[in-house]
């Protein structure tokens, strides 16, 4: 990882678009500064597309995509994408699983969050879990004491044992069925929403990924252009691939030292 003051300014004048994980990243010690969402307001002002990408449920991503100064949203760990036409006032709801098959998932999700909770003491069903519509997850340190790593990583371990995908984040470990992530649905959506064909090199190039955690490390390898805040570091032994750039300040405050980089380029 390299210092964000390295990422050359030509390139930076280049990126059209940011892609940005909330927890830990937007957000400081659990709530949304007014200094990370201005930082959004100047660049989706500017024009540049603002896309959170996040393991936050779909509950919550339907007012993000509402009310929030971005031009989608990405949640559950890519088990869908919301944009609202504010033209048209419609919302536009792209699901990876139909509804019937979401329903069966889930119910094969409960099974696996009696196991959790009976092998794992200290951990707890995510106080977001009633809004979600596709994984569950469970609470080692958002509303519940910290768990220690060894706790956390038996959590990971009990989804992988029931053949679920699992995600280790800055707050919770996220499980599901289904071999979709971030990166494909972040895909899916720049495909059929605007026309962005990420595969090519030349358009990956023209956008950044920020992010902090484990569950973003697909992001981070797919991306010429992926920047941690200061805090990866305390994780990055948990990630196959790692940021390019990374910035000097944690939190909010290092997605606001991104958002300054990127428009004193333009």
């Amino acid at each position: 990882m390299r210092p964000l003051g390295d990422f050359p300014l030509p390139e930076r004048a280049r990126i059209r678009g940011v892609f940005t994980d909330i927890d830990d990243t937007l957000t400081t010690h659990g709530r949304l500064t007014a200094a990370a969402f201005e930082a959004m307001e100047r660049l989706h002002a500017a024009g540049v597309r603002v896309v959170p990408i996040t393991g936050r449920p779909a509950g919550w991503c339907d007012h993000i995509a509402r009310m929030w100064p971005v031009d989608a949203v990405v949640g559950e760990n890519g088990a869908f994408f919301f944009r609202y036409d504010r033209a048209a006032r419609q919302m536009r709801r792209v699901f990876h699983d139909p509804q019937e098959v979401r329903a069966d998932k889930r119910a094969r999700l409960e099974r696996v969050k009696e196991a959790i909770l009976a092998a794992v003491p200290g951990a707890a069903v995510a106080s977001d879990q009633f809004a979600r519509v596709s994984d569950l997850a469970i609470d080692f340190c958002e509303d519940v004491p910290p768990l220690d790593r060894d706790a956390v990583e038996r959590i990971r371990d009990i989804f992988l044992a029931h053949g679920a995908t699992a995600k280790i984040s800055s707050i919770h470990v996220n499980g599901w069925f289904g071999d979709y992530d971030k990166l494909t649905m972040t895909r899916r959506l720049m495909r059929e929403a605007f026309a962005v064909d990420l595969d090519v090199e030349g358009e990956r190039a023209r956008y950044v990924f920020a992010g902090d955690s484990p569950n973003d490390s697909p992001m981070f390898g797919f991306f010429p252009h992926s920047v941690g805040v200061a805090n990866v570091a305390a994780q990055a032994d948990l990630c196959a691939h790692l940021p390019r750039w990374v910035t000097a300040q944690p939190f909010g405050a290092g997605f606001v030292e991104l958002a300054d980089a990127l428009l004193a380029a333009r």
